[in-house]
């Protein structure tokens, strides 16, 4: 298990304007609502419907809404909500997985289409990229969860696959079929995760630079911004020198 990696979590997912808040709950509740669905509306039997409302919870998504979005999926409404991954290329070189929860796939691959083509991607074939990811588990922590020492030990002792720990805090993989029971060890050694995904982690990393940067944040962005569209991963590495200059 290694301590370090100079890769880090690919997942970009636009954040914490207000202006982007509503859009981020509503997709928070629909990954409870369809996992609520899938197995049993209470967390305790149901460890998808438990990630999502922890990670609902972590990004301060209300109480009653989760609750809603529970009481919902034993109305029937969730059973016509399809899960879609579409596969595609970005500016750059760049390769991206976009995950997607619809109840129109028509709708949903006409926009994804679009938005490539609008912002100089090109969508391929499912499994034209997803051979250059890894489908992982990814636990977070906060820095002040612990010292990078006692989350290593902790990680292994939970039986995860690999940890990166920087300033901001500690990222934790695992194998994906091995998520739930790593988080829950986790959880007794350090505490309440950050947040709790399956992921889609890249073996390895494109360098993207100059214009293409500003390119390629710009279809990542139209891609999160579209209602279907739940998560959004690529292989991209981007110098912080180059972030900053995207104000």
């Amino acid at each position: 298990m290694a301590g370090h990696s100079k890769y880090k979590n690919i997942m970009h997912r636009k954040g914490r304007a207000d202006s982007a808040r509503s859009k981020l709950f509503s997709k928070l509740a629909r990954e409870i609502t369809v996992a609520a669905k899938a197995g049993l509306p209470d967390i305790n039997m149901n460890s998808r419907l438990r990630l999502a409302v922890n990670n609902a919870k972590a990004e301060s998504l209300p109480k009653d809404v989760i609750d809603r979005a529970i009481k919902k999926s034993q109305g029937g409404d969730a059973s016509s909500y399809d899960e879609i991954r579409y596969e595609g290329y970005a500016p750059g070189g760049v390769s991206l997985i976009v995950e997607v929860l619809t109840d129109n796939r028509n709708r949903a691959a006409a926009n994804v289409r679009t938005i490539f083509g609008k912002n100089g991607g090109n969508l391929g074939e499912t499994g034209s990229v997803a051979f250059m990811f890894d489908r992982m588990g990814e636990i977070v922590y906060p820095a002040k969860a612990g010292s990078e020492d006692k989350v290593m030990e902790a990680a292994i002792e939970a039986g995860a696959a690999d940890v990166e720990s920087d300033e901001d805090g500690h990222t934790i993989y695992t194998a994906f079929e091995d998520l739930n029971e790593v988080a829950v060890a986790l959880e007794t050694a350090l505490g309440e995760a950050r947040s709790t995904n399956l992921i889609w982690k890249p073996k390895t990393v494109t360098p993207v630079t100059g214009d293409d940067v500003a390119k390629l944040m710009k279809l990542i962005d139209a891609l999160d911004d579209d209602d279907d569209v739940q998560t959004v991963y690529g292989n991209y590495e981007i110098s912080d020198e180059d972030m900053e200059k995207l104000g």
